[in-house]
């Protein structure tokens, strides 16, 4: 029997729509426990790490894209210039609300990706790059889940 990595990766991925499990990460600031997703709203770095840290593809979980990516690059993930199923998204950063931010979730194939949704505060799933609204700035992908690099 064979542990089959990127079917299970991607089942996971997908089976993660709507599950409120990545609302909330906890940190202990100023002498006080605070909510640093605020329900939901900034999770997507959350999402993103901790399906990815589920399957040893990254070394930890993280609350920021750039904490995400970094981890992501340092643990042997590579661009590539069209999306596989399974590739991590990041895309440019968008004024929402008091501030500008970027954001990441995975590609599903057939121009749909699943990212944490800041109004619903859990992952769902939508059109790769919000109907042409939002630029898609890497494309990351790791060996492990079978696809050859592809120089830039």
């Amino acid at each position: 029997m064979k542990f089959l990595l990127k079917d299970s990766y991607l089942a996971f991925i997908k089976n993660s729509v709507g599950c409120q499990s990545f609302r909330n990460l906890f940190f202990g600031m100023d002498g006080r426990k605070q909510d640093i997703t605020k329900n939901g709203k900034d999770s997507c770095a959350y999402f993103v790490s901790t399906v990815l840290l589920r399957f040893d593809l990254v070394k930890e979980i993280h609350a920021t894209v750039a904490g995400t990516i970094k981890d992501l690059e340092d643990f042997g993930w590579f661009k590539l210039k069209k999306p596989k199923k399974g590739a991590v998204l990041v895309w440019e950063k968008k004024k929402i609300g008091e501030s500008e931010s970027f954001h990441i979730g995975f590609y599903l194939g057939n121009k749909k990706a699943i990212s944490n949704s800041s109004k619903k505060g859990f992952p769902v799933i939508h059109h790769y790059t919000f109907g042409n609204k939002r630029k898609i700035i890497k494309i990351l992908w790791n060996k492990k889940l079978g696809l050859q690099k592809i120089s830039s």
